[in-house]
């Protein structure tokens, strides 16, 4: 999300960089974001995935309905939380999916969208796209919280989770390129 790293990166020379009260011309440190998760700083392979109820919109559910991850043990689920809907890599992340949605559905995989636009925002993305699948509304973090996905300026960093089918923790990308990214998690299911 190459027009994201630069919002950040002017927010951090300017609005963050105000000055502080004391001597004239000090200026407070700049902010800057997190690091980049890594695997050690995420929920860990083999670990029970949180469970959670969230509001998701979807083609059945335009205005949102709760979803509760146990209720869908017996199947893989795909949670990926992305920065921002209607951003460019984040559609081109959610078209993939969208795109090998057929060939996921048959294998019985349920895929879920995380972001915390509303569900207002996650209807007009939908819409727009013909996402085929659910986007959580996770408005207040929660969901990235219990995931340890870091959360910077309203936006959540792109990571995914692969739950398998007994609720565990099968897979996990720390880094996601939104290309590609859809053909891998398939390639993963497919081969375990």
């Amino acid at each position: 999300m190459l027009g994201g790293a630069l919002l950040l990166t002017g927010l951090a020379s300017s609005a963050w960089a105000e000055p502080r009260g004391g001597a004239a011309g000090t200026a407070a440190p700049a902010a800057t974001p997190p690091a980049p998760a890594t695997d050690s700083s995420l929920l860990p392979v083999g670990r029970a995935a949180p469970d959670f109820t969230a509001t998701a919109v979807s083609p059945e559910a335009p205005n949102g309905k709760p979803v509760t991850l146990s209720k869908l043990r017996g199947h893989f689920v795909v949670l990926y939380f992305y920065p921002k809907d209607d951003t460019p890599g984040c559609t081109k992340e959610a078209c993939e999916f969208r795109d090998t949605w057929g060939t996921l559905q048959k294998k019985g995989v349920h895929v879920y969208g995380v972001s915390t636009q509303d569900v207002a925002s996650h209807k007009a993305f939908a819409d727009k796209h013909h996402l085929p699948f659910p986007l959580i509304a996770d408005e207040k973090g929660a969901v990235a919280a219990a995931y340890k996905v870091p959360v910077f300026l309203g936006m959540a960093r792109r990571i995914t989770y692969l739950i398998d089918p007994e609720g565990h923790i099968r897979r996990v990308w720390p880094s996601v390129t939104p290309i590609g990214h859809a053909a891998d998690v398939l390639k993963t299911i497919e081969t375990k």
